[in-house]
């Protein structure tokens, strides 16, 4: 008969891995003329090719996607690391946006990371 730790040490062997999403540590977001350029800092444990960071995007209170930032490769000797996306157009009286993330394993995650804007 097994013991407790057992069945406990099993079903977690058996449950699924889940790796962890993109961090936003910082983001800024500028006023040029008509649009915005947004840079997005991110940490995340790339570990090359299979498991790597490779997205942002900007999007408003109700989820629209404003624009978005996709990464073209694994920054796995490179974190945190910042990418700016330029020229965003935003609805006017846009007073707030959110930074979601993507890792290629995951899919998309909201960061619970609010940009705060003003002119």
């Amino acid at each position: 008969m097994k013991t407790t730790a057992h069945l406990i040490a099993a079903l977690l062997a058996a449950a699924p891995a889940f790796a962890e999403a993109p961090k936003v540590t910082n983001a800024v977001a500028k006023s040029t003329g008509m649009g915005w350029n947004f840079s997005v800092t991110l940490e995340h444990p790339d570990t090359g090719w299979e498991h790597y960071a490779d997205g942002w995007e900007i999007v408003d209170a109700t989820g629209k996607v404003l624009g978005t930032r996709i990464l073209h490769h694994p920054h796995v000797n490179e974190q945190p690391f910042t990418r700016s996306l330029n020229n965003v157009m935003l609805p006017d009286g846009t007073r707030e946006v959110f930074v979601r993330v993507k890792c290629n394993e995951d899919g998309w995650k909201d960061s619970g990371y609010k940009i705060s804007l003003s002119r």
